[in-house]
C-alpha cells in the first residue's frame, strides 16, 4: 500500500517524503507548487502537480496506487495574511480539506494524518498547553485548521476512517543530511529569518514586542526540529496502522526560548552579528506558547532526538548557505 503526501514539495511535507522513502514506503506526492518546489521532492516518489481539492484527481491516485494512508500538509500558513484574506484560508485550508476527506472516504482510505497547529488554542491562559484546553483560535488561519479537525472528528465517527491531528508549535531546522529545508520565499519563521540576517541575506530583522511578562521581555516559543516533527508523523502512521484510535496531539519539546535567546544562539553558532531592531508587539501574539507533549510520547511512543537549540540553528544555517545553489 502507498502513502499520499499532499504538499509534499513544501518545507515539512518534503521531509515527510524523505522519511517515508527512507523507510521503504511507496510515496505519492500531490502539490500545486504554489509555495513548494519540484526539486525538493525525493526522486523515488511519484510526483503529481495538482490541487488537493480536485476530488477526481485524488480519487484516481488513490485507486492507481492503492493508497491506504494520507498525510495532509497542503495549505496556507501565514497568520497575518489570513487576517487580511480570510476567504483564501477558508478555501485552501478548510474547503479543500473537506473535498480531500470526501475523496478519501469514497475510496476507502483508512488512515489520515493532518498537519494542524497550536493556533487552534488562540491565546491560552497557561503554559505548557495541553490538548484538553479550550480551543479558541483568534485568526482565520487557526480557525480554518480547527474546522478541519472537526471535520475529521465527525467523519471518523460516521465512516471507517481513523486520523491523527498533530498540532505543531514552532517548526525549525532542516534535514541533518542537507537534503531539504525551509525554502519558501519571504518565510516568517524566526530562526530562518535570524539565520538569513546573520548571513547577510537580510539587512535586519524585527523583535516584535520587548515588554512581555517573560524573563527578558520577548516572546517565548517552543521550537521543534523538523526531523523530530516528522518522526511524530511516522509514529502516527504506525499507530494508526496498528489500530490506534483517532486523536489530536501537540508537537513540541515542552520548553521554550525567547526571541533574544534565539538571536543570541544564531550569533554564537554563526559567529556573526544579527542586526535586530525592536518593534511594537503584533496583535495576537501570546507572551509564551509551549507544548505539553505527553500525549504524543505516551500514545505514539515518540522520542525526540534533536532537542537542542544550537543543533537546530546549525542545521538551519547550513541549509540557508546551500539554498542559493538549489534555487538557481
Amino acid at each position: 500500500m502507498a502513502v499520499l503526501v499532499t504538499g509534499g514539495a513544501g518545507y515539512i511535507g518534503s521531509h515527510m517524503v524523505l522519511a517515508l522513502v527512507d523507510a521503504g514506503e511507496e510515496v505519492v506526492v500531490l502539490d500545486n507548487l504554489s509555495t513548494g518546489f519540484r526539486w525538493a521532492v525525493h526522486p523515488r516518489a511519484h510526483f503529481y502537480q495538482g490541487d488537493v481539492g480536485d476530488t477526481g484527481l485524488v480519487g484516481n491516485l488513490i485507486r492507481q496506487y492503492g493508497i491506504d494512508s494520507v498525510v495532509h500538509f497542503a495549505g496556507s500558513i501565514i497568520v497575518p495574511e489570513s487576517v487580511e484574506n480570510p476567504l483564501k484560508y477558508y478555501l485552501n485550508n478548510t474547503a479543500k480539506s473537506r473535498d480531500l476527506i470526501e475523496a478519501c472516504v469514497q475510496s476507502s482510505v483508512k488512515h489520515f494524518i493532518f498537519s494542524s497547529t497550536a493556533a487552534v488554542y488562540g491565546m491560552p491562559e497557561t503554559s505548557p498547553v495541553t490538548e484538553d484546553m479550550d480551543l479558541k483560535p483568534i485568526s482565520p488561519y487557526g480557525t480554518s485548521k480547527l474546522m478541519t479537525e472537526w471535520m475529521l472528528r465527525d467523519t471518523a465517527a460516521a465512516h471507517d476512517l481513523l486520523y491523527v491531528a498533530l498540532r505543531y508549535f514552532n517548526v525549525a531546522g532542516a534535514d541533518p543530511g542537507g537534503r531539504s529545508g525551509q525554502s519558501t520565499r519571504n518565510a516568517t519563521h524566526l530562526i530562518k529569518i535570524a539565520c538569513q540576517t546573520a548571513l547577510g541575506q537580510r539587512e535586519q530583522m524585527g523583535i516584535f514586542g520587548t515588554d512581555y511578562n517573560t524573563p527578558d521581555g520577548t516572546g517565548v516559543r517552543d521550537y521543534i526540529h523538523v526531523t523530530d516533527l516528522i518522526a511524530a508523523h511516522m509514529a502516527a502512521l504506525q499507530y494508526l496502522r496498528g489500530g490506534g484510535a483517532s486523536l489530536a496531539a501537540n508537537c513540541g519539546y515542552g520548553h521554550g526560548f525567547s526571541v533574544r535567546e534565539v538571536i543570541d544562539t544564531v550569533e554564537e553558532v554563526s559567529g556573526r552579528p544579527v542586526n535586530a531592531v525592536e518593534e511594537p508587539r503584533r496583535a495576537g501574539d501570546p507572551a509564551a506558547l509551549v507544548a505539553n507533549s505527553d500525549m504524543l510520547k505516551q500514545h505514539l511512543r515518540w522520542t525526540p532526538r534533536f532537542d537542542d537549540l544550537k543543533q537546530i540553528v546549525r542545521h538551519a544555517l547550513a541549509w540557508e548557505e546551500a539554498l542559493p545553489e538549489k534555487t538557481r
